[in-house]
């Protein structure tokens, strides 16, 4: 699909030795992924030679940087196929993202007793940014349960629907059970009750083409870091019908047209929720590592992980009293597993003394550790650089830490 040795050499990490012995291992690629030597060079040929405010400037470098940054723009509205420029939103990642959309739309459409439906997998972030306008609203949050392999019930769904229901707020791929929800039926209910809705698209793109026309989506938000970009910088992808309608997230910078001590009028979108100075030089390290995956191939990137996921969970399965959390089928690649009693932060610990790098804990989704009845879970999460080597170190260093016990 791709020649896997050579995308390896494109990210310099990689190549580290841990603790003087063992070759590094990285499988916490959910939590943020490895960045490629050309979007490190893109940033930092950026600082030595464009570096200037954007959008105020009436010099070279200033217009040089702007173009650079809307630039970039327009390399997400493609990568997303958003309709327009003006519905991509900088912001600082999902989380941001996210907390925009619950205040701004909040402020513009919800009152007391008003309702948002989210799910029973959903990040924190998608939780409690819609409990701090449910504080400050008075507003509730519904809930769409799960099976207990970790699948949305969509007839269950169908049956939150009411009067007050105002949007609803969910996660396109589970960051712990790896689930794959079915967005496109997700928004299609959701609108056949005429209500928008937001897809947390943190954990999806970075492993498969997204595309918010096809999807209909009124709001998608994703993370620069999780695919292959720098940290600080996310997308909202918003539809002109809702921006339009809602009202500033922050103020300040750019995001206005004039200001007087009377009143201030907003800029044109996507500025207008874009207050102050931008990260311009995460943008150009965004639009090359989405530039890095698309001459890859996100078919070609979804292929290879859903290949080496099966393989990860076939060799797993094969350790005594193993246990994997979430669908056996239609499952991105995360894998939160235990094994036995063994203390998931126990085994993380020892697996990190043999150079390899899981997550373990709550994974900020405490809710549904809580539905499926306990405290964490150890989390290896794949990238398009992993290894059927990288899978087999870790089976075999999983086996090694069970025989400590």
């Amino acid at each position: 699909m791709y020649d896997i040795q050579k995308v390896r050499g494109d990210f310099p990490i990689l190549g580290r030795v841990l603790y003087d012995k063992y070759p590094l291992v990285y499988l916490d690629n959910a939590a943020t992924t490895q960045k490629p030597r050309c979007v490190v060079d893109a940033m930092t040929d950026e600082y030595y030679n464009v570096n200037a405010n954007v959008h105020r400037g009436i010099h070279f470098l200033s217009q040089q940087a702007t173009d650079l940054h809307e630039a970039s723009r327009e390399t997400v509205r493609r990568f997303v196929n958003a309709g327009s420029s003006s519905e991509i939103v900088f912001t600082r990642g999902t989380t941001e993202s996210i907390n925009l959309v619950a205040t701004c739309f909040s402020d513009a459409f919800m009152k007391e007793g008003d309702e948002v439906i989210v799910s029973h997998m959903e990040h924190h972030s998608n939780i409690v940014s819609w409990q701090i306008v449910a504080q400050r609203k008075g507003i509730r949050l519904r809930v769409i349960p799960i099976s207990d392999d970790g699948v949305l019930d969509i007839e269950a769904y169908k049956g939150l629907f009411n009067e007050r229901t105002k949007i609803v707020s969910c996660s396109h791929v589970s960051n712990v059970l790896g689930t794959i929800n079915n967005v496109k039926e997700i928004v299609r209910i959701a609108h056949e009750h005429g209500v928008p809705a937001l897809i947390d698209g943190a954990q999806s793109t970075p492993h498969f083409g997204i595309d918010v026309q096809d999807m209909d989506c009124d709001f998608f938000a994703f993370s620069g870091h999780k695919i292959y970009g720098p940290t600080g910088i996310g997308v909202l992808y918003g539809k002109e019908e809702w921006l339009e309608k809602m009202p500033p997230y922050m103020g300040g910078g750019d995001m206005i047209k004039t200001v007087s001590f009377d009143r201030t009028t907003f800029n044109d979108l996507p500025y207008k929720f874009e207050a102050g100075t931008p990260d311009y030089i995460a943008s150009t390290g965004l639009a090359k590592a989405l530039e890095y995956v698309s001459d890859i191939g996100l078919d070609n990137i979804c292929e290879y992980e859903k290949w080496l996921t099966e393989y990860a969970v076939s060799e797993m399965m094969n350790i005594d009293e193993m246990v994997i959390y979430g669908p056996k089928e239609n499952r991105d690649a995360v894998i939160s597993f235990q094994v036995g009693n063994i203390h998931h932060l126990d085994m993380g610990t020892l697996l990190d003394r043999l150079g390899i790098a899981v997550r373990t804990g709550h994974h900020c989704a405490e809710p549904l550790m809580r539905r499926m009845g306990i405290e964490g879970t150890c989390r290896a999460s794949l990238a398009l650089y992993n290894t059927k080597e990288d899978v087999d170190s870790l089976v075999n260093g999983i086996r090694r830490v069970c025989k400590m016990f």
